[in-house]
Formats: C-alpha cells, structure tokens, sequence
C-alpha cells in the first residue's frame, strides 16, 4: 500500500475529500470556482490561497495536504473539524481567550453539560463528545471567570474536567500533541481545584497517554500512583470513591501487563475483582464507569496481553451475555475485541473473525477510531476467504498513517 507521501497533492485532496463531499461542494465551502478545484486536484495549478482555502475546508493542516503529515487512518471530513475546533478551544481557553458571550451558566448546568458529554464518550460517540467538549471548557472556563475569590474550586475541577475529556478523545484520535496539551491543562486544573480524586483522575489519563506513546515503565509508575493516592477504606468508602479506585487499579494492571509483569498484574487483578466484589453492580462517577463485570471482562485483555491465552479463553466462558449487557457500550465493543484476539491466539480463525465481524457491525462508528481490529486481521493467518473480505470491508482499509502528531502507529501492546 502506497504511503501518504507517494500520492500527488491533488491525489490526497481527493483522498481527504472523499466519497460525500463533491467537487462542486468543496467549491462552496471554500469559496472558490470549480474549475479551480478540478485544477488542483488534477496538480494543474495550486496557489498558496487556493491550498490555505482547501485544508481550512477539509480539517487538516496544510502539511497533510502537502504530504508532510498523514492523516489517521479512517478520519473523515467531520472528524478532523472536531478535532480543529477541539484544538482551538484547548489552546485559546488555557491562554485566557474565551468566546464573546452573555451571563456564564451555573454550576450544577455546567456540571450536567460535562455528565453528557462523558455520556457520549462511554458509549463510544467520540466525535460527539469531542463536539460537546470545546463548547463545555469555554462554559467551565466563563464560569471560572465569574466566582469570587477564594470560590473558584467547583469551577476549576468542572474546567479539569473538561480538559481530560478533550485529552482522551484527542489519544484516542490520535492526535498526541494535543492529547499532551490537554492533560497538562487538566493537571494544573486539578490542583487549582484542591481535589485529590480528580488529581488521580489526570494522573491515570496522563499514564493513559504515555501508554499510546509506548512510555511503559513512566505509564506503570503514574498509574500506579494514581490508584494508591486514593485507595479508600472499604468499609466507608462511597460507590463514587470505589469507581475511581476500581478503574485506576484496573488500569495499573492494564499496564503492567503490557510491560509484562504478571507478579504485579495478579497483585493489581486481585483488587481491581475485591473492588468489583463490594461494589455488586456497575456504576459511572467523575466520568468513568467500574463494577464487577468490568473487572472481569478486561482482565481478559489483560491476560491476553500477557500471552495467557487459554486462562482469557477460560475467563471468556463465564461470562454471559447478560453479563455484558451491564457494561457501558465502548467497554462491551472493547471486550469483544479482547475476545476476537483471545481466539486468534488460539488459532480459533473463524471464531476470531465471526467475533470481530459482529462487533464492527454492531459499533462502525466506534470501531472506526480503533486500532485493535485492524491488528486482529493480520494475525489472523487461516479462516474464511468470504468472511475475511467482509471484515476488511467493514475496517474500510483507510489511509496508513501514524497520526496528525506523530503517535506511533499502534500495536497490540499500545492499541487500548
């Protein structure tokens, strides 16, 4: 397959134009003649204008146009506006440039603007929480601007919290730069706000991120800090404050499985399940969702990581269906790509595919922005021609590339 920087510059024009925009649309949005769009695209004449006009339109940087950059695979015209957007409101929010506007929303409005959006995310509507996060930090960051001295801390954690939202659709598009920035504002958000929960909250996110840019032994130490920070007394401690532990611990032994460490990935298993246990049931607090069904369904991932393949296919057999009903939707489709993987281990091929094939049917949208699937394909050696087209149609083969800011492309030990 050619790289992003073999093609002509009006070749990747149409690339990122794709199937839905037309020529005479690209015209409409950028302002300019037909004819001057079939010229570039036919690498007749491209002015500086001209490229500037097209690359606003599209989403992309004019690097991407030019060949310099490649966009992430299976980003469409939509999803890089987002991302646009997202990285404006970020930058100009942290600088102290907010949007013209009216009377700031209170409190508790704002804080259930920030519960849709995390919403969206757990069910896997990336591009829509991305969409929602950048009006939200200019919502947190207009509200900060209004509270009295010595009143400010509901406002900064609202705003940190928005920060992180941005962070993790930003490390889940891709796009590491702002994945980084967005983090960083969250942190400092955090401790402006005094709040130790939502501190362990970043930290996770920040290891979250050097997880994707395979930084392992700085992701493990994070991770792990972030867990023990708040590790609460199970005998008083809240659902609210068990989430967050549940979650962070299960992310440690995430993490240490992809570095390999199973001494540490048992110690870390053994309480993320006690957490479950006490729990008895699924719940979402501070933006993130826990609960026995999710202790049990990603330590198949986790053991899968670590290359034991017949205790994930052991862990995959007590765990119905309705069992998975319990689970937020991105968690459900993430598990089923743990489980497409466990089999393909197994050489289970056309298990694997039927798996994996059910899952992108179920969740295109979802899957779209993963790098599992594609990853599952390659490993899987033997299995059914037919189901082989049909799964790699539904990946849609998209357009290779490492990102808009440079993350390495993702393997089964960083794809998360």
């Amino acid at each position: 397959m050619p790289r992003w920087s073999d093609y002509t510059t009006g070749e990747r024009i149409k690339i990122l134009r794709g199937r839905d925009i037309r020529q005479s649309d690209l015209a409409e949005m950028t302002g300019l003649s037909v004819p001057t769009i079939q010229h570039a695209e036919q690498d007749k004449r491209l002015t500086l204008q001209t490229l500037l006009l097209i690359a606003n339109a599209l989403g992309v940087d004019t690097s991407v146009v030019l060949g310099q950059t490649a966009p992430r695979r299976a980003m469409e015209q939509d999803d890089r506006a987002m991302m646009r957007a997202l990285s404006r409101a970020v930058h100009d929010i942290a600088a102290g440039v907010l949007p013209d506007g009216g009377t700031a929303p209170g409190v508790d409005e704002v804080s259930e603007n920030c519960r849709r959006s995390w919403d969206l995310y757990w069910q896997g509507r990336y591009v829509e929480a991305g969409a929602l996060a950048a009006p939200l930090l200019a919502e947190a960051a207009a509200l900060l601007r209004e509270q009295p001295a010595g009143e400010e801390a509901a406002a900064w954690g609202l705003l940190a919290d928005g920060y992180r939202l941005a962070g993790y659709v930003a490390n889940l598009l891709g796009a590491r730069d702002l994945a980084y920035a967005a983090i960083g504002h969250a942190q400092t958000a955090a401790e402006r706000a005094g709040d130790d929960l939502r501190r362990a909250l970043v930290m996770s996110g920040r290891s979250w991120v050097y997880l994707r840019d395979a930084r392992l032994p700085e992701a493990l130490t994070l991770a792990e800090r972030a867990a023990t920070d708040i590790e609460p007394r199970f005998s008083r401690a809240t659902t609210g404050q068990l989430v967050a532990y549940g979650s962070h611990i299960n992310f440690a032994a995430v993490v240490a499985s992809r570095m390999g460490d199973r001494e540490r990935v048992k110690d870390y298993l053994s309480q993320s399940h006690a957490t479950g246990a006490r729990m008895g049931a699924e719940a979402r607090a501070h933006g993130t969702v826990f609960g026995p069904v999710t202790a049990a369904t990603q330590a198949v991932g986790i053991n899968v990581a670590l290359g034991q393949t017949g205790k994930a296919l052991n862990l995959i057999k007590d765990i119905a269906p309705e069992h998975e009903g319990a689970l937020a939707e991105a968690a459900r489709h993430r598990y089923a790509m743990d489980k497409a993987m466990a089999q393909a281990d197994a050489k289970l091929w056309d298990a694997s595919l039927d798996t994996l094939e059910q899952a992108l049917a179920k969740a295109p949208h979802w899957a779209r922005h993963q790098a599992l699937p594609s990853i599952i394909v390659q490993k899987v050696g033997k299995g059914s021609t037919a189901r082989l087209r049909r799964v790699s149609k539904l990946l849609g083969g998209g357009i290779p590339g490492t990102g808009p800011s440079g993350f390495a492309p993702a393997t089964a030990r960083t794809a998360l």
